[in-house]
C-alpha cells in the first residue's frame, strides 16, 4: 500500500473499516465484495483505516475473543430483554462467527457500550461513570461513595437495610439506627457491626476492607461468620473465605481520594483498576507482560499518563484504537 499521503482515519471511519473486516471474514457476497472495493477506494482515509483494523485484529485476537467470551452471556440476556429472538442471538455468537463477534464487541466498546454494564446498571440504584468516585446519603443518613464505574442497589423495606454491590467497590460510612445494614456482594454478605469498610468485587467472588469499626463477613448463606477489625482484610469466593490478613487500609482506601497505591503488585491488576477510570477497555496482550511486578502511588485521573509512566519502566508499547480501547504489548 502506497504510504506517500498521510491520512488520519476519523473514529467514524476506523468503526466503518471494523464492520467492513468483520463482514469480510463472514463468507461476504460479491455484492459485498464490490461494495466494499468502492468504499476502499472513494477516500484514502477509508484505504488507512481499514489497514489499521486488520493490524489491530493480528494484535489483539486473543483479548478481543476472551473480551467477546466474556460478555456473550450478558449481551444474550440484553438480548432476550429487549424481545430478539433467540436465533438471532445464537447466530450471533456462534462459534463459525466467532471473529466476526470479536469484532463486533471492539466496535460495541469503540461506541462505549458493555452489555454486562447495562445489566448491572438496569437493576442499580446508584451508578458512578467510568473515572468518576461518587458520594451518596442513603435514606438512613449512611454515606455511600462509589468508586469508578460501579453500581449499587439498596433495599430498606424489609426491617434490615440491604445494599447489593453489584458493579465495582462501594466504600461505607453507616449511621447507627438499630437497624441491621448488610452489604451483600456475590453470594456473601458483610454485615456491620459499628464500621466504616469496604466492599469491593473481585473475578472470583468479593474482598472487605475495615477501616474502622467491625464487620462480620460470611462467604455464603448459612455460613460461619468471620469478623474484621480495623486495618484487616478478607477475600471470599465459591462459598468458601480466605484467611483473614493486616492491610493498610489507608493506603488500600486513597482511591477517595484520587490515588492508586501499589506494593509489588501486577500489572493485570494496575490495569484492570485503571480500566474503571478509562472510558473504554484497556487490555494487556500478553501474560509474561501481565505478571510484571509494580509499586507507586499513581494519580486515578488520567489512566493515559499512569500507562506512559509505566511504559517508560516497562518497555511495552500501546496501541489506541476509536479513543476506547487500549492494547498493551
Amino acid at each position: 500500500m502506497n504510504h506517500t499521503a498521510s491520512v488520519t482515519p476519523t473514529p467514524a471511519q476506523e468503526q466503518a473499516a471494523m464492520a467492513w473486516l468483520s463482514l469480510l471474514h463472514d463468507q461476504p457476497s460479491s455484492g459485498d465484495q464490490a461494495t466494499f472495493g468502492r468504499w476502499l477506494q472513494a477516500d484514502p482515509a477509508h484505504a488507512e483505516a481499514y489497514a489499521r483494523a486488520q493490524v489491530v485484529w493480528d494484535l489483539s485476537e486473543v483479548p478481543a475473543r476472551t473480551l467477546a467470551e466474556e460478555e456473550a452471556f450478558t449481551l444474550q440476556g440484553y438480548l432476550n430483554t429487549m424481545n430478539r429472538s433467540r436465533r438471532s442471538s445464537v447466530r450471533r455468537w456462534s462459534g463459525g462467527l466467532a471473529m466476526a463477534a470479536c469484532l463486533l464487541l471492539m466496535v460495541s466498546i469503540g461506541a462505549g457500550w458493555q452489555p454486562s454494564r447495562w445489566l448491572d446498571d438496569s437493576g442499580a440504584d446508584y451508578v458512578s461513570a467510568p473515572g468518576e468516585v461518587r458520594s451518596v446519603i442513603l435514606d438512613d443518613q449512611s454515606r455511600v461513595t462509589l468508586d469508578a464505574d460501579s453500581a449499587i442497589a439498596v433495599d430498606f423495606s424489609h426491617g434490615e437495610r440491604h445494599v447489593r454491590v453489584r458493579r465495582g467497590a462501594a466504600f461505607f460510612s453507616v449511621t447507627h439506627t438499630g437497624e441491621p445494614f448488610v452489604v451483600d456482594a456475590e453470594k456473601g454478605e458483610a454485615r456491620v457491626l459499628g464500621t466504616q469498610f469496604e466492599v469491593r468485587l473481585q473475578p472470583a467472588g468479593a474482598q472487605v476492607t475495615v477501616l474502622s469499626g467491625r464487620v462480620g463477613v460470611t462467604p455464603t448463606k448459612g455460613a460461619e461468620q468471620q469478623v474484621l477489625t480495623a486495618g484487616q482484610q478478607v477475600a471470599y469466593g465459591a462459598g468458601t473465605m480466605a484467611k483473614l490478613h493486616a492491610v493498610d487500609s489507608e493506603a488500600q482506601l486513597a482511591w477517595r481520594q484520587g490515588w492508586l497505591n501499589y506494593y509489588k503488585s501486577p500489572l493485570a491488576d494496575v490495569v484492570k483498576d485503571l480500566d474503571r477510570y478509562y472510558p473504554g477497555r484497556i487490555i494487556v496482550l500478553n501474560d509474561d507482560l501481565a505478571a510484571r511486578r509494580i509499586s507507586g502511588s499513581f494519580p486515578s485521573k488520567d489512566p493515559q499518563a499512569v500507562l506512559d509512566s509505566l511504559q517508560g519502566v516497562l518497555g511495552f508499547e500501546q496501541l489506541s484504537l476509536l479513543g476506547r480501547m487500549i492494547i498493551l504489548r
